[in-house]
């Protein structure tokens, strides 16, 4: 499985060198798939491999260099936009590790700027970055609806001049989910940046990654959060580190969660780890891609789709959600 292959080049990047043609096409395929491949250029950088994938390689750090840059400008537009509203504005995610500084950061690719701001002042940021040249991507009403009503965020919007998307949270989970993270405590916790910007600490970093990947969605895209995980605890980890992660966790909620990811990271990128067989399940579903970087083990994920959406909502809720959805034409494909 070209999934497992990646994560032994992450964990081990000198396993790379006693790669064949296929087992190149393979790694580099997973890597594209799973938006890691600008994290693996930057963890084989130097070492033996052929040409071709040499040059894929040196593309891909050129991309996620040109993306770092815009990720970071994008957010300083934000934070002009926003600061007249006198709120504080917290980077997540990506763009949070590369403004930072944070290893998480290094060859990360970043798509959508995500920043958290209060609840109560929700309003105040929409205007401000409607104001300042953003635009609503889903002219839906049923979508708009119910973003507002019952997600962690407003309705994504674009900016008109430089097609770069902004995702605003007011907290990390959906409304309707069965865990409440405290928001507020998250935002009181953030962490300063010399450009007014702020970010959370390593701990809200961490018990941030666990809810998305393993709380929130259906794990598509969740190796990147993994090894979001595993850089953070290779950064920060130790023993007075794991008790303000542990207490961060409980805090908010997800205590089970944060400690299934942390299994889950020792397991696919770390030394291993002793596994449930719960865990053993959400391992299948990060590395299931085939040789060409193609997602497989369909049940598995249709699976993993249905609890995503049964963990954001009641089942009568669920139920009006999904034939919604699905008379609108949307599938889990």
């Amino acid at each position: 499985m070209s999934g497992a292959l990646l994560a032994r080049a992450l964990r081990d990047p000198a396993s790379v060198e006693a790669l064949d043609a296929a087992g190149w096409t393979a790694l580099l395929a997973a890597a594209r798939a799973e938006q890691l491949i600008g994290t693996l250029a930057w963890r084989v950088e130097g070492l033996a491999m052929p040409g071709a994938a040499r040059r894929v390689l040196a593309d891909a750090r050129g991309t996620v260099e040109q993306g770092r840059l815009a990720a970071l400008w994008e957010a300083e537009m934000a934070r002009r936009a926003l600061a007249g509203t006198d709120m504080p504005v917290v980077l997540l995610k990506g763009t949070a590790f590369v403004a930072a500084g944070l290893s998480a950061g290094a060859g990360r690719q970043i798509g959508d700027l995500d920043i958290l701001v209060p609840r109560d002042r929700i309003e105040a940021a929409e205007a401000a970055l409607l104001a300042a040249g953003w635009e609503w991507v889903k002219p839906d009403p049923y979508d708009d609806e119910y973003y507002r009503r019952w997600m962690h965020e407003l309705p994504p919007l674009i900016h008109r001049e430089r097609d770069r998307m902004i995702d605003v949270h007011h907290t990390i989970l959906p409304l309707t989910a069965r865990i409440t993270p405290d928001a507020a405590a998250l935002i009181d916790s953030r962490v300063a940046l010399e450009n007014g910007l702020f970010v959370l600490p390593p701990e809200g970093m961490i018990v941030h990654a666990a809810a998305h990947l393993l709380a929130d969605g259906d794990l598509q895209g969740g190796l990147r959060n993994l090894w979001d995980i595993r850089c953070l605890l290779d950064e920060f980890g130790g023993a007075e580190f794991e008790l303000k992660l542990a207490a961060c966790a409980a805090q908010h909620g997800l205590t089970r969660e944060v400690e299934r990811a942390l299994r889950l990271s020792e397991a696919v990128f770390g030394e291993g780890a002793r596994l449930t067989l719960a865990d053993r399940l959400y391992a299948r579903r990060l590395l299931a891609r085939d040789g060409w970087g193609q997602p497989t083990r369909k049940l598995t994920e249709l699976a993993f789709y249905l609890r995503g959406h049964w963990l954001r909502m009641p089942p009568l809720m669920l139920a009006r959600h999904l034939w919604t959805k699905w008379r609108k034409g949307h599938s889990p494909a």
